[in-house]
This record gives structure tokens, C-alpha cells and sequence, in this order.
């Protein structure tokens, strides 16, 4: 009796050690890929498409109205007799460039931060079967490091210094990072889009 109530303890706890191990197993997720380069320019063209589709619906007339202040000043200073200096970048540019950057960062965090940080993905990405995850949980990044991931992208492609970062891409391995990857502590890879929600 002892050896039986002995026996049937053991392979109670053998039991319990099986589906401990297995709960483990289901909740540890595979380890992702990295994704390849081809994919990510495609993403990347795609996205920069929609971006600049969004932000022209104000930057088109916003440029015209900056475009045609300037050459009112040069026709006026063309009737001047002698010679005139003519400041192109007065209060009326400033004040345009000014609007269409907040144009840029205001559709960038609608079409880039928010959708990286709520799903992992942007429209890019996902047609691309490709999804953005935080360096260490694997999960969709917060939306402080999906800003920053798109602010370090925006200030190197306006600075066009984007190629720079393309090479620091092809050199890291095994994950392909670029700056803005490197800032946001976030990786590119392939596969489906896991659950967001972060513990």
C-alpha cells in the first residue's frame, strides 16, 4: 500500500512537471527572424509613398504660396532702379516651412509611430509580411521607442543621410539595424503580427 500511495505521488508530481514544462513550452514564442533587406526597401518605398501622398494634400499649396511670395518680391525688385538685395527667407517662408513641418510630424506619428507602437506594423510592413518588435520582448515597442524610431528616421532622410544608414543595416548582423532600429531599440523581422499587450 505504502509503495503504491508512493508510486501514484510520484507520477502526480511527474504529471505536474510535464505540464509546468509544457505551459512553459506554449509560452515562450519561437524566436523571430530577421527580415530581409529587400523586403524592408519595399516597406520603406511604400510607406514613404503614403507619407507623401498625406502630407502633399497641405504641402502642395503651402510651397505655391511660398513659391509666389517670392517671385512677388523679385518682380518688385525688378522695377527698382539700381541694385537690391531681396531676403528669400523672411517671416511668410518661415512661417509655411514651418507649417509643413508640422504637417510631416503630425502625419509621421498617424502613419508611423502609432500603427508601429499599437500593432507593429505600418501599411508598409504588413504588405510586406513584415512587423517591428521591441530588441528584447519581442512584443510591439512602446510608443516613446516607435516615436523615436521614426523621429531618427525622419531627421536622417531630411538631412539625406538615409544612405548611411542602409550601410549600418547591411554591416549589423545577425538582426540588419539602422539608426533609427539602433535608437528605438527595435528589430525588423518576418513573420504574423503577435498580440501587442505588454505586462
Amino acid at each position: 500500500g505504502a509503495g503504491a500511495r508512493a508510486g501514484a505521488a510520484a507520477a502526480s508530481r511527474a504529471g505536474v512537471g510535464a505540464a509546468a514544462g509544457t505551459a512553459a513550452g506554449r509560452a515562450r514564442p519561437p524566436e523571430p527572424r530577421p527580415a530581409p533587406l529587400v523586403r524592408r526597401l519595399g516597406a520603406r518605398l511604400l510607406d514613404t509613398a503614403v507619407l507623401a501622398a498625406a502630407v502633399s494634400v497641405v504641402g502642395v499649396p503651402l510651397v505655391r504660396q511660398a513659391v509666389t511670395h517670392l517671385q512677388d518680391k523679385i518682380d518688385a525688385a525688378r522695377e527698382l532702379t539700381g541694385q537690391t538685395r531681396i531676403w528669400l527667407v523672411d517671416p511668410t517662408v518661415l512661417r509655411d516651412a514651418g507649417l509643413l513641418l508640422i504637417a510631416l510630424l503630425v502625419v509621421g506619428f498617424v502613419c508611423e509611430a502609432l500603427p508601429t507602437a499599437a500593432w507593429g506594423r505600418t501599411l508598409g510592413k504588413a504588405m510586406f509580411g513584415l512587423r517591428v518588435v521591441d530588441r528584447r520582448s519581442k512584443r510591439a515597442p512602446a510608443l516613446g521607442r516607435s516615436l523615436v524610431r521614426w523621429l531618427t528616421q525622419l531627421l536622417s532622410m531630411l538631412l539625406l543621410v538615409g544612405v548611411f544608414g542602409l550601410l549600418g543595416a547591411l554591416t549589423d548582423r545577425p538582426w540588419r539595424r539602422g539608426w533609427h532600429d539602433r535608437a528605438g531599440r527595435t528589430l525588423v523581422v518576418s513573420g504574423k503580427a503577435r498580440a501587442a499587450r505588454r505586462n
